[in-house]
């Protein structure tokens, strides 16, 4: 796709301005750096605070008296006793219990729920909603209507403050509407770096205005998508289209967190999602592979689709994430493992380049999570 084919979100002058280096991603011209560059970035967001463009990603708003019903027919998160003010991460999940996107869910109030999914995956997410519910509640999609940015780091709560102070006092995945600079915004304590911070949905029209405003505070560089990528890699949280797919169940990835108690086979609403046999199966019956975390021991980092072997040089998984990460100080990664191997610290070797590196099985997150919980 050439750059006068892809789209481009309503900071995109901003971000030439700042001197980003632009990609082509999910069919977006996207910074994935600027003149700081990706070490430096991710280590401010660890220290300060670091603003993300995420207009990219979709936001969409169910409205009416059957929404929240509705849409647990896809989910398997609990999606009724959603208290308003708060925000839920969830998944469509497909007939054979596949994901087919991850997303995050919002109770607004009055009937409204508000959601924010996958870029990529965002035109399909919308067909997929309106083809199952589309009868039973309102389906408003805000792609064009608002912009996303994500104000993320230890400094991101002061910040934000001095626009609105009530911010201080959310939460981690509270919801709020709040007014930044006179604009209608919703706000929620959360983001995806596994640090401390904001995601702020504006007007599109008014998103370059409040971006300027946040950038001008010392505290607040712009970042782009490469330090998002090893931030998020070092909270252990999954990329769709990398970590999980429509061929990969919550189970396989390690998600079943994710999966409410209210839904799973022995709760009150077991069930009534797309794949919940296969799901429940798995969780009783255990999986032939799963995702877990991978510590190189050795400087090598180990990237997506590298091979993972045992000590015979049997192929064992792959690798579906990996990188540097800064804050770690080494190279890290994530996989998916023949279930006998996903023991900690089982020893087992990443093909790259032609050459064994040797890992270790390891937890996750890498890097602690600073979630402001209360």
């Amino acid at each position: 796709m050439s750059t006068e084919q892809l789209l481009k979100t309503p900071l995109h002058a901003l971000h030439l301005e700042l001197g980003a280096r632009m990609v082509p991603f999910a069919g977006y011209d996207m910074p994935v750096q600027y003149p700081l560059g990706v070490m430096k970035e991710h280590q401010h967001t660890r220290e300060q605070a670091g603003l993300f463009d995420v207009s990219h990603m979709g936001q969409i708003r169910l409205s009416g008296a059957g929404a929240a019903k509705a849409l647990e027919t896809l989910v398997p998160v609990d999606i009724l006793d959603l208290p308003v003010g708060m925000q839920r991460y969830a998944m469509f999940t497909n007939e054979n219990g596949g994901i087919l996107d991850d997303l995050m869910v919002a109770n607004l109030g009055n009937d409204e729920l508000f959601l924010v999914v996958n870029a990529a995956c965002k035109e399909q997410d919308l067909a997929h909603l309106r083809a199952h519910i589309g009868g039973q509640c309102d389906i408003e999609p805000l792609f064009e209507a608002r912009a996303l940015l994500a104000l993320q780091g230890p400094a991101a709560v002061t910040v934000l403050a001095r626009l609105a102070p009530q911010v201080a006092q959310m939460t981690f995945m509270q919801f709020q509407r709040v007014t930044l600079l006179g604009l209608d915004c919703f706000v929620s304590r959360s983001g995806y770096t596994g640090e401390d911070g904001f995601e702020i949905s504006v007007p599109a029209a008014d998103s370059e205005k409040l971006a300027r405003a946040l950038l001008a505070e010392p505290e607040v560089a712009a970042i782009g998508l490469g330090a998002r990528d090893s931030l998020r890699l070092e909270a252990g949280l999954c990329l769709y289209g990398h970590d999980m797919n429509s061929e990969t169940t919550p189970i396989e990835a390690s998600l079943l967190w994710a999966i409410s108690k209210v839904r799973r086979a022995d709760g009150a609403r077991a069930g009534g999602f797309p794949g919940a046999q296969t799901v429940f199966a798995q969780q009783q019956g255990g999986v032939r592979r799963k995702r877990v975390g991978l510590l190189p021991q050795e400087r090598t980092p180990v990237r997506e689709g590298a091979e993972i072997v045992n000590e015979a040089g049997e192929i064992i998984g792959m690798v579906c994430s990996g990188g540097f990460g800064p804050t770690l100080g080494g190279p890290l990664a994530m996989g998916y493992l023949d279930t006998a191997y996903t023991a900690l610290n089982t020893p087992i070797w990443a093909i790259v380049r032609g050459k064994k590196v040797s890992l270790l099985v390891s937890k996750t997150p890498f890097v602690a999570q600073r979630y402001y919980r209360g």
